[in-house]
């Protein structure tokens, strides 16, 4: 689907006001998702100088929760709360993305199971730079429930 056809990326990931870090979903499809966003001077980890490499994984985060909420509406499902575990790796070829740079933030999905697990191929693409990495990624089937049997746990609380 290209972007005319798809909802608010706000309506996707479930953040809101400043954490939703992308500006819209471009395309999506069953496997994958692709979404943009214009580096600023002001956004919540940029400043003038731009957007720190480091602050890419969660770009790809965000898209991965892009995908899982495109997949819930147009199953008719309620956007859920996922969980970024980590990257092996995660590698960027700049230091920054400078302001007014243009970012494509893709994400594949690799391996998903019923349980909420997935792992997921991403990257960002920009003029003159280029970050990618493999996230391991977790959505709890019932967060209440997921949050429920966490109670009491010392390492949970």
């Amino acid at each position: 689907m290209s972007e005319a056809d798809l909802p608010p990326i706000d309506e996707l990931v479930p953040h809101a006001g400043a954490m939703v870090l992308l500006d819209a979903v471009i395309e999506a499809g069953d496997e994958h998702i692709a979404c943009r966003r214009t580096v600023r001077a002001d956004g919540l980890f940029e400043d003038a100088a731009g957007l720190p490499a480091w602050a890419g994984v969660e770009l790809m985060a965000q898209a991965v929760a892009a995908w899982a909420g495109w997949q819930a509406t147009r199953e008719g499902r309620p956007v859920r709360l996922g969980f970024l575990l980590g990257t092996r790796q995660y590698r960027c070829d700049v230091d920054v993305f400078a302001p007014g740079t243009e970012l494509r933030v893709e994400a594949v999905r690799i391996f998903h199971d019923a349980n909420g697990m997935g792992v997921f191929a991403c990257r960002i693409d920009a003029p003159g730079g280029h970050a990618e990495a493999r996230l391991n990624v977790f959505s709890p089937p019932d967060a209440d429930a997921f949050f429920a049997a966490t109670a009491g746990d010392p390492i949970h609380d």
